[in-house]
């Protein structure tokens, strides 16, 4: 079955850096699209962030992140990626990767505190 696993999340300062690793199994994760989302409240709804085609190709990004964040994947370590700068406080939520650009299976995400 598809299993996703986030690690990476942590505390980080404001105008830091941290980087998500979402690693896949139980499917050909080079013939997916991947994306990320983000929930930053708990019962605030889950905004999308950022996501990739299945080769890497093309990348997309929400207005509230452009600039700060890349989006990668190494197919041959079936690992998707989220390098995060110049972090804000509004970065502050729980992250986590999904199959396809609209999210389909999710993970159970990693935690990500932005504060000083």
């Amino acid at each position: 079955q598809v299993q996703l696993v986030e690690s990476g999340g942590g505390l980080a300062q404001p105008g830091g850096s941290l980087r998500l690793s979402c690693a896949a199994s139980g499917f050909t994760f080079s013939s997916y699209p991947m994306s990320w989302a983000r929930r930053q409240a708990p019962g605030k709804g889950l905004e999308w962030v950022s996501g990739i085609l299945s080769d890497g190709s093309d990348t997309y990004y929400a207005d509230s992140v452009q600039g700060r964040f890349t989006i990668s994947r190494d197919n041959a370590k079936n690992t998707l990626y989220l390098q995060m700068n110049n972090l804000k406080p509004e970065d502050t939520a729980l992250s986590s990767c999904a199959t396809g650009l609209a999210g389909n299976t999710r993970g159970q995400g990693t935690k990500v505190t932005v504060s000083s």
